[in-house]
């Protein structure tokens, strides 16, 4: 995983581990790997690691289990909310992206429309 300096890796990896539940690779109630592998294969330090576990503990997202680990909540209805709370970040970022460009917001759906139609047609 690439780091960016303007965000705290805690962080970054809260939305890593956010993605991988929205996407499914993390199910409710599934246990995530431990402190220890997550830090190998982020490349970064256990405390960091720990702190972005915490704070998602924190947030409900996961629960821990003493002398098991950590696990995803059962709780489908916060499950849903984060990711939509993630996909409204996106889109925050799509929509900011657009009007750097110059795209204006009232454009901003006969663009998707046409690149959509444009991605389709190409596709076939």
């Amino acid at each position: 995983m690439e780091f960016k300096d303007n965000i705290p890796i805690y962080l970054q990896i809260e939305q890593y581990l956010y993605r991988q539940i929205a996407l499914g690779k993390m199910k409710a109630g599934e246990k995530i790997p431990s402190v220890r592998k997550l830090a190998l294969e982020l490349t970064v330090n256990v405390n960091t690691v720990q702190r972005a576990l915490q704070e998602m503990n924190t947030q409900g997202i996961l629960y821990t289990k003493r002398g098991e680990g950590n696990f995803v909540t059962e709780d489908t209805e916060l499950l849903s909310k984060t990711k939509q709370s993630l996909i409204n970040n996106e889109l925050d970022e799509f929509v900011q992206n657009m009007e750097k460009l110059g795209v204006k917001k009232d454009k901003l759906v006969s663009t998707l429309t046409e690149y959509l139609k444009d991605s389709e047609n190409h596709n076939e």
